[in-house]
C-alpha cells in the first residue's frame, strides 16, 4: 500500500494478509513502492502510484491492483492485462461527493467567494456595491462528461433551475437526458453555449489531454467561468492563465492539476505560480473525495477486492498472502 490508509481499512486489511503499508504522509516514490512490492500478490493503488510495465515486471507475483480510486489513468490496463493482472477500481462512490464539491467551486467563483474572504479580512466595514457575479439560478452550465459524475453534478444542480448542455462521447438515452434536464451537444458547440459556466468532469484519456486548449477558450460565451474537477490534463493551464490574463476567461476554478497526473511522462512540476496568483481563481487541494465516511468506504471497498481475488475471509489470517 504505497499511500497511508485509514486505520478501520488497514485493520481489515491486516485480518486477512500481511500488509507492507506506507506510514509516512507522503506516498511512497516508484522505486521504493516497486521494492515494497516486489514480492506482493496484490497492490493496493492511490493516485499517486503509477502502475505501468517497468513496475509490473518488478512484482512477478502479483495478481491484482485495486484501486482506491475512480479515475485510473495512473494505471496501465493493457500493460496489467498483458500480464494477468486484474484491476479493480471504485466507482460510484467517489462521484457524489467530487460532483458536491464542484458545485462548491462554480458557486465560489461565480459570486467571489475569495474576494469577498479577503475584503473582509482586511478590514472590510459593511455593505457595498461591489463583487457583483453571476448565478446558477436559471443559467445555464456546459458539462463536459457525464458519466456517473457528471449525472450526480447533473441532479445536485436540479433544485437551480439551471440549464444543463453536455457532450459526452457517450451520449445518454433521451429517456436519461428527459430525466436529468440535458441537452446533448457537439464538442465544438460546448464552449459557446456553456452560458454561465463550463465545467469539466470527464477521465483523461488520449482524446480528452489538452482538451480545453486556447482555440476552445475563446469561443467560451462572454463572461463564462471554469470549474476542473475531473483531471488536470484535460486543460491546458498555460492556455487558461494566457485567457484569464487578456480577460477572455471570467475566472478558473479546480481541484485537479496537471501536475499530479502521473500517467504523463511530461507532466508539470508544479502548478504555474502565476496562475495561482491570479485573482480570478480558486483552487482546492484534491478535495472532491475529501469525505471521511467516504474515503473510508473506498478504501474497505479496494480491500473486498483483494479478499474476493484471493478467497480470503476479513478475519482469517493468511501468511502467504502479501498486500503492498
Amino acid at each position: 500500500v504505497g499511500s497511508r490508509m485509514l486505520p478501520g481499512p488497514l485493520a481489515a486489511l491486516r485480518a486477512c494478509a500481511r500488509v507492507a503499508c506506507n506510514r509516512r504522509s507522503t506516498p511512497w516514490d516508484a522505486g521504493e513502492l516497486a521494492r515494497r512490492a516486489a514480492r506482493a500478490d496484490a497492490l493496493i493503488a492511490f493516485m499517486p502510484d503509477r502502475i505501468d510495465a517497468a513496475l509490473l515486471a518488478q512484482c512477478p507475483r502479483l495478481r491484482l491492483v485495486a484501486g482506491a480510486l475512480k479515475g485510473a489513468d495512473n494505471i496501465d490496463a493493457v500493460a496489467c492485462a498483458e500480464r494477468g493482472v486484474r484491476v479493480t477500481v471504485v466507482d460510484d462512490l467517489l462521484s457524489a461527493p467530487t460532483a458536491e464539491l464542484a458545485l462548491l467551486l462554480t458557486l465560489g467563483l461565480l459570486r467571489h467567494l475569495r474576494a469577498g474572504d479577503t475584503a473582509v479580512r482586511n478590514g472590510h466595514d459593511g455593505w457595498r456595491p461591489s463583487l457583483y457575479g453571476g448565478t446558477l439560478v436559471d443559467g445555464t452550465i456546459g458539462v463536459l462528461g457525464m458519466g456517473s459524475l457528471g449525472r450526480a453534478f447533473a441532479r445536485q444542480l436540479a433544485g437551480f433551475g439551471t440549464r444543463i448542455v453536455y457532450h459526452d462521447p457517450r451520449r445518454l438515452t433521451s429517456e436519461e437526458e428527459a430525466a436529468l434536464r440535458l441537452t446533448w451537444v457537439p464538442a465544438e458547440e460546448l464552449p459557446a453555449r456553456s452560458g454561465c459556466a463550463l465545467v469539466l468532469l470527464c477521465p483523461l484519456t488520449t482524446a480528452s489531454m489538452g482538451w480545453l486548449n486556447t482555440t476552445r477558450l475563446r469561443r467560451l460565451a462572454p463572461g463564462a467561468v471554469v470549474v476542473n474537477a475531473g483531471r488536470g490534463s484535460v486543460v491546458d493551464e498555460v492556455a487558461v492563465l494566457a485567457a484569464l490574463c487578456h480577460g477572455r476567461l471570467a475566472g478558473y476554478a479546480a481541484d485537479v492539476f496537471a501536475f499530479e497526473d502521473r500517467a504523463r511522462r511530461d507532466r508539470p512540476l508544479q502548478i504555474d505560480p502565476d496562475l495561482l496568483a491570479h485573482p480570478n481563481t480558486l483552487f482546492t487541494p484534491h478535495l472532491g473525495s475529501a469525505v471521511r465516511r467516504v474515503r473510508e468506504a473506498i478504501e474497505h471497498a479496494a480491500v473486498q477486492s483483494v479478499c474476493e481475488t484471493f478467497g480470503l475471509r476479513s478475519r482469517e489470517r493468511v501468511a502467504t498472502r502479501g498486500v503492498a
